[in-house]
């Protein structure tokens, strides 16, 4: 196994990317954290992450050669796996990524369906100068093929990984949580428009007067950028709906960022999740696949991830912005324990091969490949070349 270097927002910054390397890193093993010079997620300390290698504060190609030159001058490291490193579309992953001296290994948590021609030739390159581009999933895998003319023997399908949970029954965890005697519906990550929540309060009515002990749960703190742009409005907002439908008492909000094991619990005391996106071009959810490593039933809108995932009767799915579509969806499962327990048990068998552990030992296989085809490197490469996101 060669030692890997991870170049990525990491903890303590609170991000789904810096928690997705974390949760990764710590799967491989033998590796070294670096991070970007600029990182996109802000946000406080998680205690007990081992402490990444901060790049060098400078001029911003100074900075990338630097950090190029030191994952080379080590000469422990073989695949170095590439995440965002700022300029436009992310273009200068492409001029960090040629001055690596060893094979690089890309993750792409997001390929746009639609992308602009900067886009697309950032990407496409992207893909062209590293030894193999990682997506976790075949609709992933399929866009790039037919969307950016990118040959399928250059990706590789590994899932976006979860926790290893046991699979309980929810009313045995409600209690820690203060949650005996209600049905819960669950929601979690960072808040910020787009997630669709609104939807999902705009049903409550309907399921509180079908099941007048249900709550909806929303656990995450607000996303830090939109903290730092425009504070709680849209966490305000979001109250002053429940209010104005009159089920404020069936609405929580848990607003913090929370720790992988309180995490686990919320999951767990949840007898519906729901992923209400109304981007259906979304191709990877770690929220969804936390859901179903849990064994939660999952109710979502169709986008491409959660038509991927939930088929074959592991999850429902409502069209986005539908209230009553949802309603309907949430109050069938919310009255039917049996049905829920069977898209749980489904949802939850699918996931095994999505645990850290396999998905760690899968990266390894995948940067073992990696060093085994990369042609040495003789010299310092001067080219740079524009690209990369």
């Amino acid at each position: 196994m060669p030692r890997t270097a991870f170049v990525s927002t990491y903890v303590p910054h609170r991000c789904g990317i810096a928690t997705f390397t974390f949760d990764l890193a710590s799967a491989v093993g033998g590796r070294e954290i670096v991070c970007p010079p600029a990182s996109r997620c802000a946000g406080g300390v998680s205690a007990g992450s081992p402490p990444p290698h901060p790049a060098r504060r400078a001029g911003r190609l100074h900075i990338r050669s630097s950090s190029a030159q030191r994952l080379w001058r080590g000469g422990r490291l073989d695949p170095a796996r590439v995440r965002h490193l700022g300029g436009e579309d992310g273009a200068y992953v492409l001029d960090f990524v040629r001055e690596l001296r060893m094979p690089a290994v890309a993750t792409l948590h997001t390929v746009l369906s639609k992308p602009s021609v900067s886009q697309r030739r950032v990407l496409t390159e992207l893909v062209g100068a590293t030894a193999a581009t990682v997506v976790m999933s075949g609709t992933a895998a399929s866009l790039l093929t037919r969307a950016y003319d990118v040959e399928p023997t250059r990706l590789e399908i590994v899932p976006h990984g979860v926790p290893q949970l046991p699979l309980v029954a929810p009313d045995s965890v409600k209690p820690r949580l203060g949650l005996q005697g209600r049905r819960v519906i669950l929601s979690f990550g960072l808040l910020g428009p787009g997630k669709g929540y609104e939807s999902v309060i705009a049903a409550m009515p309907a399921v509180v007067k079908a099941a007048p002990d249900s709550i909806y749960i929303v656990v995450g703190a607000t996303h830090p950028d939109l903290l730092h742009r425009e504070g709680e409005t849209y966490r305000r907002s979001l109250e002053a709906l429940a209010a104005a439908l009159g089920v404020i008492d069936h609405v929580q909000f848990v607003d913090r960022f929370v720790g992988q094991g309180e995490l686990g619990s919320w999951l767990q005391a949840a007898d519906v999740f729901v992923t209400p996106y109304p981007n259906l071009d979304q191709i990877v959810s770690g929220t969804l696949s936390y859901a179903m490593g849990a064994g939660k039933a999952i109710v979502s809108t169709p986008y491409a991830y959660a038509l991927e995932q939930l088929a074959s009767g592991r999850g429902r799915l409502f069209p986005a912005g539908s209230a009553d579509a949802l309603s309907g969806t949430l109050i069938d499962l919310l009255r039917d324990p049996e049905l829920r327990a069977s898209l749980g048990r489904r949802a939850y068998e699918y996931s095994r091969g999505m645990v850290w552990s396999e998905v760690g030992a899968e990266y390894r296989r995948v940067f073992a490949r990696a060093a085994r085809s990369a042609t040495p490197f003789a010299a310092p490469v001067q080219k740079f070349a524009a690209v990369a996101g």
